[in-house]
């Protein structure tokens, strides 16, 4: 369960503060750059809803046997259930839309800056960062919620 928690919170960490930034310094093109984060992104989103999926199962379990019920109602478990939503909505709606858009500008980099598929994709790219941010704020609140649950059991 902690592990899974790990995995998905310390993955959206390193791809926000280490990955993309790096990315988009050192390789020469923006469109390179894009390339390699959206298939980043990709694999981020699928390690999350396996994550939170796993997480989910562990702390149900962990309930029925500690407890003799699941407790599904739990804040912890709210939480996962959003951080899910958050990153199902990414991935199978605005990713999709993101890619499409960047297979149609050739290069980011010449359009004009109130060009209308940038506009477009600058909306997306927004809404992605807020999702990843809710995300791992929602996944910080469920941190401090299992640290207090096993922490209170000991």
């Amino acid at each position: 369960m902690l592990l899974a928690l790990i995995v998905w919170i310390g993955g959206i960490i390193f791809f926000a503060f280490v990955e993309a930034p790096t990315l988009f310094a050192v390789l020469p093109t923006t469109r390179l750059a894009g390339d390699v984060v959206s298939a980043s992104l990709t694999k981020l989103h699928w390690m999350g809803l396996i994550s939170g999926t796993v997480f989910l199962i562990c702390s149900l379990f962990n309930n029925q046997m500690k407890h003799a019920r699941p407790r599904p109602f739990m804040a912890s478990h709210i939480f996962v259930v959003l951080m899910l939503a958050l990153t199902a909505v990414s991935q199978f709606s605005i990713t999709p839309r993101m890619r499409n858009l960047r297979a149609e500008m050739q290069a980011v980099d010449n359009l004009a800056l109130n060009a209308s598929p940038r506009l477009e994709f600058d909306r997306l790219h927004q809404w992605s960062t807020r999702l990843e941010g809710g995300v791992l704020f929602l996944g910080l609140g469920v941190a401090v919620l299992t640290a207090r649950r096993f922490g209170s059991s000991s």
